[in-house]
């Protein structure tokens, strides 16, 4: 076998040597693996040639096959950096990304379901979140690592140390401060690259409409009812997205309300606010630092599939996560004939 693969090596280096292609020196050793195989196949055992090349057919045959696999795994790699590198990719996304932010999405570009046009759908789209607290904290972060151009925040609130076990884009220098300014300096230092649009007020009737027109996708991060269904009464009319998430000490839920694509909207679900005390706050009932993190990240998962058309967004369905025992499930959600908001 060593005398085999000694002349596989000798006509890789005189191909090399002659400028030869990678192509053709890759058909000289198939061709020399091929007349190897043949001989143990064909040749009686004990002949000279089978005996010079060593090994039997069944080593040759195993030795294709791992070879076959390597020259697979070899090609697979370079379609994919072909893929990235593309001149329709380039050429897509060159007019709108520099260099830099080629290099940034680089990642994205290369997955299948996003590519060139879906990270240039990234940075077209419009992304509004109402909350910059626990569940706004880490879904701004990541939509804004990303690459989603326009991202608007909402909060009248201020950051407040107890805020910062959980609320990871707030830093102890920004006590005092208001959320949505100190959530736009996080997301501008990290990226650069994109617009953000904070609003210092509390979210209300009179101006929502106006607010979510200017939107492509709604982001729900609040902890007061009130909120969540102005915000899906807005969505509703308006045929916007609403990705809407909660929790509450180990456990949280995401959905996406929207009845523009049969899905159910937030009213059909939850038809009336629970009475007081049946949904304690955070503060009330406590809540584990990371878990906002995990769901606010899985709001952020479903606004990129949304605005790429990757995947199965959550439509109809509500995903449920208990932290503390690492369990997750889902439930299926249907629209109410009678809702009030999005019913016939």
């Amino acid at each position: 076998m060593l005398l085999v693969l000694a002349l596989g090596g000798a006509l890789w280096g005189v191909g090399t040597l002659a400028g030869a292609p990678r192509r053709q020196r890759v058909a000289m050793l198939a061709v020399l693996y091929l007349g190897v195989l043949a001989a143990h196949l064909a040749l009686p055992a004990g002949h000279p040639l089978r005996a010079a090349t060593g090994g039997g057919a069944g080593e040759w045959l195993a030795v294709g096959v791992v070879a076959a696999l390597v020259l697979a795994y070899a090609s697979l790699i370079a379609r994919l950096k072909r893929r990235a590198r593309r001149p329709e990719t380039t050429m897509q996304t060159q007019a709108t990304f520099s260099t830099t932010e080629l290099e940034r999405y680089a990642r994205h570009i290369v997955l299948r379901e996003i590519g060139g046009p879906g990270q240039k759908k990234l940075k077209q789209a419009r992304v509004l979140v109402i909350g910059a607290g626990g569940l706004g904290a880490p879904a701004l972060q990541y939509l804004a690592a990303c690459g989603v151009g326009t991202i608007g925040v909402i909060d009248d609130d201020v950051v407040d140390n107890a805020n910062l076990q959980r609320q990871v884009i707030h830093r102890d220098a920004d006590i005092g401060k208001p959320k949505v300014f100190s959530a736009e300096a996080a997301m501008k230092a990290q990226n650069p690259h994109v617009t953000v649009r904070p609003y210092q007020r509390r979210l209300d009737a009179a101006i929502a409409e106006e607010l979510f027109a200017d939107y492509d996708i709604i982001l729900d991060g609040t902890d007061n009812f009130d909120t969540r269904y102005l915000s899906n009464r807005v969505a509703v009319a308006l045929k916007k997205p609403l990705v809407s998430g909660a929790l509450s000490q180990w456990e949280g839920q995401v959905s996406v309300f929207d009845p523009a694509h049969g899905a159910p909207c937030y009213e059909c679900i939850f038809p009336t606010a629970p009475a007081p005390g049946l949904a304690p706050s955070c503060a009330e009932a406590g809540v584990v630092g990371p878990l906002p993190g995990v769901l606010g990240a899985m709001m952020a998962v479903e606004t990129v599939k949304l605005i790429t058309g990757a995947g199965a967004p959550l439509w109809g369905e509500m995903l449920i996560y208990d932290g503390l025992y690492g369990e997750t499930r889902k439930i299926a959600l249907k629209r109410r004939a009678d809702c009030p908001v999005c019913g016939a």
